[in-house]
């Protein structure tokens, strides 16, 4: 994309992990960023850090597993800013239970919910925009969960993970011909928030040879950053040291 116009990204998850280092990645290359999320203090306080450091953010509450939120959000993105040119799909859950033992069917509608129907609620959201500019890309953070299955994340999560990706492929299929791509993301362990809800969260030794959330951040505005005839289907990125190739009864 062009660097000479303005350009806007919406990020959903934006108040953390990988969804705030996209956010601030893209802020530093001059987009107006966007970030959505459930908790308010949470987006003001990532707003902030990132208009202190130079860039432009505004922040809008949205639970993404509402269809007519997420629809709202584009529109009012749409009605003060003009356009859409990137949407960033980082909103994401696990649950504590997760394993066939003990997964709930309250925990199973959650993650479908948020990490499927709310992945697919916001792509729809960004449509009318993007094919009226003809352009505009699509970044859904899945998973290596999403790619091979996992153990450790357990069925829901690796199922909905799964989904993204083919969901995302999908996309591509019908929308190129509007100028639209987009590209599934699928990151090995990341060093984020949402691992302090695994059963055993991992220690401080480990989560420092894990993905940051920096190295997601850059990886999003390497997509972000392709021009408008060229499409990043998909891209599997790991720490060096990948437990994921690694029995979790070995670890």
């Amino acid at each position: 994309m062009s660097n000479n116009k303005k350009r806007v990204a919406w990020i959903t998850g934006g108040g953390s992990g990988i969804g705030l280092a996209g956010a601030q990645e893209l802020a530093k290359e001059g987009w107006t960023v966007v970030i959505s999320g459930r908790r308010k203090d949470v987006l003001d306080e990532a707003v902030a850090g990132i208009t202190k450091a130079g860039g432009k953010a505004e922040a809008m509450v949205l639970d993404v597993s509402s269809a007519a939120d997420a629809e709202k959000v584009a529109e009012e993105i749409v009605a003060k800013h003009g356009r859409i040119d990137c949407l960033v799909n980082s909103a994401g859950i696990n649950v504590p239970k997760r394993s066939w033992d003990d997964i709930t069917t309250e925990g199973w509608d959650k993650l479908v919910d948020i990490n499927l129907s709310g992945v697919m609620y916001c792509m729809r959201a960004v449509l009318p925009a993007m094919r009226a500019q003809k352009d505009g890309v699509i970044i859904n953070v899945a998973s290596w969960a999403g790619r091979h299955v996992s153990k450790m994340t357990g069925p829901a999560y690796t199922t909905t993970k799964h989904a993204v990706l083919a969901l995302t492929h999908s996309f591509n299929m019908d929308e190129f011909k509007n100028g639209l791509r987009a590209t599934c993301l699928s990151p090995g362990e990341v060093a984020t928030p949402i691992l302090k809800l695994r059963p055993v969260p991992p220690s401080a030794e480990d989560m420092a040879k894990m993905l940051q959330p920096e190295d997601l951040g850059r990886t999003i505005a390497f997509i972000a950053s392709m021009p408008p005839h060229a499409c990043i289907n998909e891209i599997l990125i790991s720490p060096t040291h990948n437990r994921s190739f690694v029995h979790p009864t070995l670890l």
